[in-house]
């Protein structure tokens, strides 16, 4: 008897335990919905003070979301990169990983890029845009000028200026060169050193998130006061459209025309992950979702442990297919309202490469894509008044996000399992 009670007794702590994520899910999700709801109510208002107030919060808000973002990008793909050794049995199953996340990522970056060309969203009213200074793009540039500008000549500078693009270039060579010295002491010191300060950065995320309901008020309050002032929305519906739309296709159609050309079953692989997809759409963390992840794919597909314990945090961390679509189409939105590029082919094909590499050094927490899109038009002097439009329904657009990248995670895995799995050596080393 007192061993049952000793088990009801410990059931019931651990239902406590795990009941309260779900709890804090449900409180976060009540602070934006209210957020969202008090904030049309002080538009609706419309009192020019307090107005006044919500611009200055919503103006704080964008600062400090710029202010955090170079830095994470950067961290996020060093440490990112200088933990992928291939050593010399798992070299085939790492090929193979990087492979299809880069295919699956410009895949997605290329439909959005054809939606985008397809539904031509109008722009916005100038005056919900802000200035753009068409003097501070050199006059007469061209893509190797641009190209030029990329490709940095002083090692703080990028950071300075906030040339995301520099930064990335930077990250990467360092995270590899990091990658190839051996495991010695300096060598750890260094990467333990970056792992700290990317600790430390995650910290100042989790904070702001923590106070985002307040500027989810504030952007609110901003764009229901120009909707009661006449100013229509214009062809921001239409952008949300292309952005949601590109993310379903990639989801329902892209993905699993993929698995069913290497000879896979999407609706079984489908119905085996359903509980990562579940847990992806409602915490918008692939990160966090990534023990599921790993245990639907070995659990219900029964894929190699030593496949899904290497290919899936790798994936995790780089694979971000709803990313680039945001990225992109995001991005060519803010400049085409502005006027700040001529969207050609070459543009298109430019940006879509800048997109998918931008999603691989995207950092894994929550809203990383929004922080990404909103450094790299900063750094291009792009108005980014905008990005409070978006901010508002963003919660929709990251769930549809995550849920996509945990789902190609999982079409990655499978296939790589199917491909290499049964040629994999006893041993495989695990990513960190």
């Amino acid at each position: 008897m007192s061993n049952q009670t000793t088990s009801r007794v410990e059931q019931a702590a651990n239902d406590a335990v795990s009941a309260v994520p779900h709890q804090k899910r449900l409180r976060k999700a009540a602070l934006y919905a209210g957020g969202l709801i008090l904030g049309a109510l002080v538009g609706l208002w419309n009192q020019s003070d307090v107005i006044e107030l919500m611009n200055f919060i919503a103006t704080i808000f964008t600062r400090l979301f710029s202010f955090i973002a170079v830095p994470v990008i950067a961290l996020s793909l060093l440490n990112t990169l200088s933990k992928l050794k291939k050593g010399s049995q798992g070299g085939r199953i790492f090929l193979h990983t990087i492979s299809y996340t880069l295919l699956t990522t410009i895949l997605a970056a290329s439909l959005a890029a054809a939606i985008f060309y397809f539904v031509s969203p109008a722009n916005v009213p100038a005056e919900m845009v802000g200035s753009f200074d068409a003097g501070s793009v050199a006059p007469g540039n061209t893509y190797y000028t641009h190209i030029i500008s990329v490709v940095p000549n002083n090692m703080l500078q990028p950071f300075v200026t906030g040339n995301v693009l520099s930064v990335l270039l930077i990250a990467a060579a360092f995270g590899l060169g990091l990658a190839t010295l051996p495991d010695n002491e300096s060598a750890n010191a260094v990467r333990h050193f970056l792992s700290g300060v990317q600790d430390l950065l995650f910290v100042l995320i989790h904070w702001l998130i923590a106070i985002l309901p307040v500027g989810i008020l504030a952007f609110t309050a901003q764009l229901v006061s120009q909707l009661q002032a006449g100013v229509l929305l214009g062809g921001i519906s239409q952008y949300f459209a292309v952005v949601i739309s590109s993310n379903l296709l990639q989801m329902f159609v892209i993905l699993p025309a993929l698995l069913l050309l290497r000879g896979l079953n999407p609706l079984k692989i489908a119905r085996g992950m359903l509980p990562a997809l579940m847990v992806a759409l409602f915490s918008k963390s692939s990160a966090g979702t990534l023990p599921v992840t790993m245990a639907s794919a070995e659990d219900n597909l029964k894929v190699d442990r030593r496949v899904s314990r290497f290919v899936l945090p790798i994936c995790t961390t780089i694979n971000m297919n709803g990313c680039a679509a945001f990225i992109f189409v995001t991005s060519i939105y803010l400049m085409q309202n502005v006027g700040a590029i001529d969207i050609g082919l070459g543009t298109v094909i430019a940006w879509i490469l800048i997109a998918t590499v931008a999603a691989v050094g995207n950092a894994g927490v929550p809203m990383g894509c929004f922080f990404l899109t909103l450094s790299l038009m900063s750094s291009m002097n792009v108005p980014v008044q905008l990005m409070g439009i978006i901010l508002p329904v963003y919660a929709v657009i990251d769930m549809i996000e995550t849920c996509l990248n945990v789902w190609s995670d999982s079409c990655v895995c499978n296939i790589v399992n199917k491909e290499v799995g049964s040629n994999l050596p006893e041993q495989l080393p695990e990513a960190a």
